[in-house]
């Protein structure tokens, strides 16, 4: 599932369904129990303990029995309903299509969209023609102010414009678009980091073996990028390209860096030139759209100034390679099948270690979720998430707030000052249920059937615009930041506010035929997460209003980051490969909300019950099945070189290891019979609870 906060990216996973009703049986003969609805029986490996491996013990049949997909970096529950969403939206956009002209001016736009993809021979006639007007925009730069213009603009609301990876094909500065860390009521332009074609500083600067070949592999990749497009001398382009990026990646604030939420500054447009001198400001946010932004947040104040003296030091014909290859890079997956091939090659087979691209059908839809995403969301949520489920997800919600609040009057050690502070954030969150209030209106979007290319950057850019009229328009704090058929959800810190989209609320994660410990274990696990992050170690510097701001007493928050302190240890033991450890404070926020969650959920699964005690189902107490049905809910396989790259960049531990939360709850160890000889053991005063 999500589990993420706006603008990172996020992994999720989830389990398969095993729900089975039993016929009735011969009055002689006593009938079988029913099956623990909503968990797989199959897919468990009953022969290991669960102290010593719980994800082996909930997922290790599954495991076993499971191979990867050829076209995929990993594969668990999140990935089995990603692509069954895909095959519900396939069939929406089928239909969008044969409805011809008798369809809605967005239906015929989602149907023009996805043919135009999916127009192969098209395509390939039309090779790089395409890109011309770029590319001799580029070619035409013959001066620092014209570089600048050429730059501005490609800024963007996200970094990462229509790819089929997770991995960035940059503009040199990303911009983001939402309301003020202690000004709530206006939004303002964030501008982030840019400029690297390889997923983090540490690709270009690690002194690894594994690193290094990998800096081999992606210069060759340039290189023949370049040939293809037909430009003479790739080596050499290859190399000016590789060194820019490398001097980029030089002056790139870390991870670690760049979640310090207190690291960012204010910096009035006219302070931009004399705080990073070297790029012509006036001419960049001019061609951005930004020349009237009175204000702009910085969010890497070190790394601006940094980009913005290259743009100044650098000869300009290394920048202008450099934007070439970006805007080919950018492109294609839009073009002719070598271009795909080759973009695949890289990031597909040696980043991530995936043998076989994903079949076009599927990147297609995808393509058109990005680009109309609402209007696709609108048709899925009428014939795919009825009233009644949002009704039931709703009240689950309700139990979760009511767990958590109650958790929150038992702390022992937090002051009734920064009790109530905390009381008033909850009581103040609000979640957005499988789809938006208001839906985004698509009418100033042109989609020309038969331009897969155009409508890729023509929505790009309606976005882009969207994001920007929001700096003259009061703040939305009802907006949504993923459309209903995304699984996943997310925290915003900023608004104070969950999405929970429609993928996500269904089965296996929510199943209304399930009982209350799977749905609560599963589901419910999901939403304890998303309201902890609005109390994790970041999301816990933003009080109600979603300002960055000190609600805390300093010996309530010492107490506090202790207990992260002791949860950051407990990760960084875990080690994938012999040369490579978790990193325990880059997904410490993630592990928070997954122990603060997994207990809020325990609490309001008891509470559901109404004081009685939970049936016994095959064998598992009502409390059993709630932890199996947590586990599951993180069963996956991901590839090894997927994995590096997961360690190296993202703030979500791997999915194995989120399992293997539930060795910090008390009520875990009694109904599993947890020993201390067993390996997830821990001793009481070592189990971290936070919250």
């Amino acid at each position: 599932m999500t589990y993420t906060k706006v603008p990172a990216s996020i992994r999720l996973v989830a389990a398969i369904l095993l729900a089975a009703a039993v016929a009735g049986a011969p009055a002689c003969r006593k009938a079988p129990p029913p099956l623990a609805a909503g968990i797989d029986l199959p897919g468990m490996d009953t022969s290991v303990a669960p102290g010593d491996d719980f994800n082996a013990y909930a997922n290790g049949g599954w495991i076993k029995a499971t191979p990867i997909p050829a076209d995929k970096p990993g594969y668990g529950i999140f990935e089995i309903l990603a692509d069954e969403t895909r095959k519900r939206t396939l069939t929406l956009i089928q239909e969008a299509a044969q409805a011809g002209s008798a369809a809605s001016g967005d239906t015929r736009k989602i149907a023009g969209f996805y043919a135009s993809f999916m127009d192969e021979a098209a395509i390939e006639a039309k090779g790089i023609a395409p890109l011309k007007p770029q590319l001799d925009t580029i070619a035409a730069i013959a001066d620092r102010h014209d570089l600048a213009r050429v730059l501005g603009g490609q800024l963007r609301a996200d970094v990462d414009p229509l790819n089929d990876t997770n991995f960035e094909t940059p503009n040199l500065l990303g911009v983001w678009v939402t309301q003020g860390l202690t000004d709530p009521s206006h939004s303002f332009p964030y501008l982030l980091q840019g400029g690297l074609g390889m997923p983090d500083r540490d690709y270009y600067l690690s002194p690894t073996p594994h690193m290094a070949g990998l800096r081999n592999e992606y210069r060759a990749h340039i290189a023949s990028t370049f040939k293809l497009a037909g430009f003479e001398d790739p080596e050499a382009r290859a190399a000016r390209v590789f060194a820019l990026e490398t001097k980029m990646a030089a002056v790139h604030a870390t991870r670690g860096e760049s979640e310090d939420v207190h690291g960012v500054v204010s910096w009035k447009r006219d302070e931009l030139a004399a705080k990073a001198p070297g790029l012509d400001w006036a001419a960049l946010l001019d061609a951005a759209g930004l020349k009237n932004a009175p204000v702009f947040m910085i969010w890497h104040p070190k790394a601006v100034p940094g980009l913005s003296a290259l743009a100044a030091t650098e000869p300009l014909d290394a920048w202008k390679d450099w934007l070439r290859f970006h805007a080919v890079e950018r492109a294609a997956n839009l073009l002719p099948k070598p271009f795909v091939d080759e973009r695949f090659n890289f990031y597909g087979r040696t980043l991530s270690g995936i043998p076989e691209l994903r079949p076009r059908w599927q990147r297609g839809v995808d393509y058109t979720n990005r680009a109309l995403g609402e209007a696709v969301g609108r048709l899925y949520v009428k014939r795919y998430f009825p009233p009644r489920t949002k009704a039931k997800v709703q009240a689950m919600v309700g139990d979760l707030v009511k767990a958590f609040g109650k958790r929150i009057d038992a702390l022992t050690w937090m002051s009734p000052e920064t009790k109530a502070k905390a009381k008033q954030k909850l009581e103040t969150l609000k979640v957005g249920v499988g789809y938006p209030d208001r839906w985004q209106d698509y009418s100033d979007l042109e989609i020309v059937e038969g331009d897969a290319l155009g409508n890729a950057q023509r929505a790009d850019l309606f976005e882009y615009r969207r994001q920007l009229a929001k700096l003259h328009q009061p703040v939305n704090r009802d907006e949504w930041w993923m459309t209903p058929q995304t699984v996943n959800a997310v925290n915003l810190p900023l608004q104070n506010a969950l999405n929970f989209p429609a993928a996500i609320l269904q089965a296996p994660y929510f199943d209304a035929h399930a009982d209350a410990a799977h749905n609560y274990g599963s589901m419910g696990a999901i939403i304890g997460h998303e309201i902890s992050h609005s109390f994790d170690d970041q999301g816990s510097q933003f009080d109600a209003a979603g300002r960055l701001a000190n609600w805390w007493t300093k010996q309530d928050f010492d107490h506090f980051k202790a207990a992260g302190e002791a949860l950051a240890a407990q990760f960084d033991a875990y080690r994938p490969f012999p040369d490579l450890a978790l990193n325990g404070h880059q997904t410490l926020s993630e592990n928070i909300a997954d122990v603060a969650g997994l207990l809020a959920a325990y609490d309001a699964y008891r509470l559901s019950l109404d004081g009685k005690p939970d049936v016994v189902k095959d064998n598992f107490s009502g409390d059993r099945r709630f932890f199996i049905g947590f586990g599951q809910s993180w069963r996956s396989r991901i590839r090894d070189a997927a994995l590096r790259t997961q360690i190296a960049t993202d703030g979500h531990a791997p999915e194995q290891y989120r399992a293997d939360t539930v060795r910090n709850l008390d009520a875990w160890y009694g109904a599993f019979s947890v020993r201390p000889s067993q390996k997830l053991y821990l001793a009481p005063k070592d189990r971290v609870r936070v919250w």
